[in-house]
């Protein structure tokens, strides 16, 4: 395994910051994330400050089966949803310039939370989640327990929206979900991440490579690629 992707998944595995450029031919992004149950208010105050782009909450395929989690364009194209609000007919998303999918699943606040925007409530959100489906999967609890156990802490809409990986993982799709999952998963912790893409202060596009690596070097945070997490997973050899 490549000495940057060890460096990466140890700094994971202490609840440590790691950033990841997908690609050159995908969105040319680099997002900054943690493991999702460590997060906690400073977290979500230095994506919120550094980076620029959406917090979003990563999680694997097992955990959106686990809670029964739907993803959006799914709700949004079904035939009585689209019947009963014509509207959603008109906003279908059929011309992504990246892919073919989209990630998004239903936002989440915990019902502990406040207006849910806060650093104190997006951090116990996104920490609880974590948690949660971390406990969930390793006591094999079935989804109707866990649909149970989500109800009970959790509601929706909410100010941390959700990508589900797709089935199949990086082998399907190489987008950010499925990488910051990736990562995850690699260090031993729930697959669950927070994260948010890095976009230029003083522009309109996303944080250049060399100043992503810049901030990364000041701070002492692993920077990988997307190329070299699937290289380390032996995927495309």
């Amino acid at each position: 395994m490549a000495s940057g992707v060890e460096q990466a998944i140890a700094a994971f595995a202490a609840g440590n910051p790691v950033m990841v450029f997908d690609s050159d031919f995908r969105e040319c992004e680099t997002d900054l994330l943690w493991p999702a149950d460590a997060a906690t208010p400073e977290v979500m105050r230095t994506l919120r400050n550094d980076c620029g782009g959406l917090l979003f909450l990563a999680i694997g395929n097992e955990v959106g089966e686990l809670f029964g989690l739907p993803w959006l364009q799914d709700i949004h194209t079904h035939p009585a949803l689209v019947e009963e609000n014509p509207v959603l007919g008109r906003l279908i998303t059929d011309d992504l310039q990246y892919d073919t999918r989209s990630a998004f699943t239903i936002s989440l606040n915990h019902r502990g939370t406040y207006t849910g925007i806060t650093d104190r409530d997006r951090a116990l959100t996104t920490r609880r989640f974590g948690e949660l489906a971390g406990e969930l999967l390793t006591s094999g609890a079935d989804s109707e327990t866990a649909c149970i156990a989500l109800g009970e802490e959790f509601r929706t809409p909410g100010h941390i929206p959700v990508c589900r990986e797709s089935p199949g993982g990086l082998e399907s799709r190489q987008g950010h979900t499925e990488l910051a999952v990736s990562i995850a998963r690699l260090s031993g912790h729930s697959p669950c991440t927070i994260g948010a893409e890095m976009l230029q202060p003083d522009g309109d596009g996303a944080l250049s490579v060399d100043d992503a690596r810049e901030y990364a070097n000041k701070r002492g945070i692993p920077m990988i690629t997307g190329d070299d997490i699937l290289k380390a997973l032996g995927i495309g050899e």
